[in-house]
């Protein structure tokens, strides 16, 4: 890429990251979709999966280190506040928050897909650029990024109750209100198998409380938990 080109990448570094990167083209290939190569096989041949393998790691080493040393909390506990740490939602927010999506390279099908669909493709991209910072910054700097960006909003995550397991509260919510187990049904699945999208809804007797979609049912269940669980507390107020 020329100079030109790499600039916004550059900027962005710089002005929301907090340093230069001395090889921009690791930071290019970490906002770079799977969908991007396909589409230009000619010109580009690198996607960010391996980026986000490698990102993941170091978030949750670096998210599981702190709530090790500050939150004397049994396993269970602990493993949920890191769940909703780092739960797709909560990184793509990050994401969207860094101001990094029109400098995400993705297919002109992938621009015009749906929310939720990019919020993962901003998630993983958040998780690539860990990547990348660790391998050009090393730990320290990766571990401050995280810290700024997922670690900050631990405060509000407490305090909403939203690290809790949505299905489990969401049982104890629903039998304590309406004397009622939820149950979840499939609503639709797109996509390939290797990508699908599952959207399921959470009923409890005949009435719909919520819905969720994910890359998995356990996700999408999750999603559709906390969902009916909005719904309650605006039932309870």
């Amino acid at each position: 890429m020329s100079g030109m080109q790499t600039a916004p990448y550059q900027d962005f570094a710089r002005d929301k990251l907090g340093f230069e990167f001395n090889d921009i083209q690791i930071l290019i290939t970490a906002l770079t979709h799977r969908s991007y190569v396909n589409e230009h096989k000619k010109s580009v041949n690198e996607h960010n999966e391996r980026l986000e393998f490698l990102g993941d790691a170091v978030l949750e080493l670096v998210v599981t280190d702190y709530l090790y040393r500050n939150h004397n909390e049994p396993e269970g506990t602990l493993t949920n506040l890191r769940a909703a740490l780092v739960r797709t939602e909560s990184i793509g927010a990050a994401g969207a928050a860094l101001g990094y999506e029109p400098l995400v390279r993705m297919s002109r099908g992938e621009k015009q897909g749906g929310d939720r669909a990019r919020q993962q493709i901003l998630a993983n991209a958040f998780e690539a650029v860990i990547g990348a910072i660790y391998l050009e910054r090393g730990y320290d700097d990766a571990s401050s990024f995280i810290h700024k960006n997922i670690i900050s909003k631990l405060a509000a995550i407490l305090e909403s109750g939203s690290w809790r397991d949505a299905k489990s509260h969401l049982q104890e919510v629903s039998q304590r209100m309406d004397s009622r187990t939820p149950q979840y049904r499939v609503i639709e699945e797109v996509g390939p198998d290797h990508d699908k999208i599952f959207t399921l809804g959470v009923y409890v007797g005949d009435r719909l409380m919520g819905t969720g979609s994910g890359p998995s049912k356990q996700v999408a269940q999750q999603q559709a938990a906390q969902a009916a669980l909005d719904e309650y507390a605006k039932r309870a107020n």
